[in-house]
């Protein structure tokens, strides 16, 4: 960075000096700027003609009068004088002096220099010199003023590059209000964003480790009761394979989010499909499987809304609202599911009559292996709603939960019927 200061630095300096050099090299070509040793001579001759004209016309009373007025006024060292020689008159005078001769009495008028003036040699250096110094520190000003965020955003930037992301700039920015300031405000987001994605990921992590540990722990529990107690093989066997099968849906949970999570970027292999089609077949399914604890499913849809979509993921995103709406809700409950179709949108709320969740759970219930805090464990991992949300957001919508009236919980999902007609979830909020 300090080589970037000195371009910046010497080119601002060079402009500076340059441009004022030349402006006074010009004034001083077309003689609009008189030297001070050119003042002050021409000073010293209008006072040494106007005594001399005083002298000669009206004597030398009044050429005295004229020295004590100027004396008292402007003090310049003005004298009349009497000279004794009066050969002396012959001469023409110097710039210093005059010589006048009246009624047969000469006289000397005298004027000299009070002060010393710069010669004019050195006096086109000082002014020269002090465009250096003056430039010189302006260029250094306004250089500071240009590099100081571009060395706090390299400085962020190398602390991001080192996986530090929770260093902050756009307080250093404080007092600017340009691009420089926007970009640093832009560089915080874009680190809070990094931070979000690697403690999700940490969190991933960790909840698959913890989601696989327990399984795998029964797993090897089944191994020790066996080898201790061989006659229980046929029991512990079909203990293995419950155990065996939730590990195959947590993985599969698990790819399916890695896959939605990954290939945000790509495209989308839609096909037209009636959305409702396939909001009745899996409301059929969750009707069947709700019998078994006395929960009735209410449906008010549309009669079809035909949409550009992957039908793989608009299904599993719908199934696994509704089957977590079954899971949660209340025994001898009532679920409501309600569609409304506003232009080429359509909007589905899934309400149950379950715990619900409070108002600051309302977006960790999104997250991978999260639930809300008074939910009771009933066989998942908390993906669902993961699944749910990435999938309806690569299509253009969004997928949100509300507190209903009643109680529970509703689950909102907005589906576009082209997925080029909204850009993100986040756009539309």
């Amino acid at each position: 960075m300090p080589r970037l200061f000195k371009k910046f630095f010497l080119i601002t300096w060079l402009t500076l000096a340059g441009s004022v050099v030349i402006i006074i090299l010009t004034l001083d070509f077309f003689e609009t700027l008189p030297s001070a040793s050119k003042l002050e001579g021409q000073k010293r001759e209008i006072v040494l003609k106007l005594t001399e004209n005083l002298l000669v016309e009206d004597g030398e009373a009044a050429a005295l009068r004229f020295v004590r007025t100027s004396d008292d006024a402007v003090p310049v060292g003005l004298t009349v004088s009497r000279i004794a020689d009066p050969g002396a008159c012959t001469g023409s005078g110097t710039a210093e002096t005059r010589t006048v001769q009246r009624d047969g009495i000469c006289y000397r008028i005298s004027a000299p220099r009070q002060y010393t003036v710069i010669p004019d040699t050195l006096g086109r250096f000082v002014p020269g010199f002090g465009i250096l110094i003056s430039s010189a520190i302006s260029a250094a000003a306004l250089a500071l003023y240009l590099i100081r965020p571009v060395v706090h955003l390299r400085d962020g930037l190398s602390a991001l590059a080192q996986g530090r992301f929770d260093v902050r700039i756009g307080h250093k920015m404080a007092g600017r209000k340009d691009e420089v300031s926007a970009l640093a405000h832009d560089f915080d987001s874009s680190a809070a964003r990094l931070q979000d994605l690697q403690d999700t990921q940490l969190r991933l992590f960790h909840d698959v480790s913890h989601e696989l540990r327990s399984p795998l722990s029964r797993l090897q529990a089944v191994g020790g009761v066996l080898r201790q107690s061989p006659a229980k093989l046929d029991v512990m066997l079909d203990r293995m394979d419950r155990e065996v099968e939730r590990l195959d849906a947590l993985v599969g949970e698990v790819l399916t989010l890695a896959r939605l999570t990954a290939g945000s970027r790509l495209p989308l292999k839609t096909q037209t499909l009636d959305v409702i089609d396939l909001l009745n077949e899996i409301l059929a399914d969750a009707a069947f499987e709700a019998q078994a604890r006395n929960v009735s499913i209410t449906a008010t849809v549309d009669d079809s809304f035909l949409a550009e979509v992957e039908g793989e993921l608009i299904y599993r995103a719908l199934e696994n609202v509704i089957r977590n709406a079954v899971k949660y809700t209340a025994e001898h409950s009532q679920i409501t599911v309600q569609c409304e179709t506003t232009g080429d949108l359509l909007k589905v709320c899934v309400a149950d009559q379950g715990p619900g969740v409070g108002r600051d759970e309302l977006e960790r219930i999104f997250q991978p292996f999260s639930r809300g805090n008074d939910a009771a464990p009933r066989g998942g991992y908390g993906l669902g709603l993961a699944i749910a949300r990435q999938a309806i957001e690569r299509h253009g919508g969004c997928v949100y939960a509300s507190p209903p009236d009643a109680g529970g919980l509703a689950v909102i999902l907005e589906i576009p019927r082209q997925p080029s007609l909204y850009n993100s979830a986040n756009d539309r909020a």
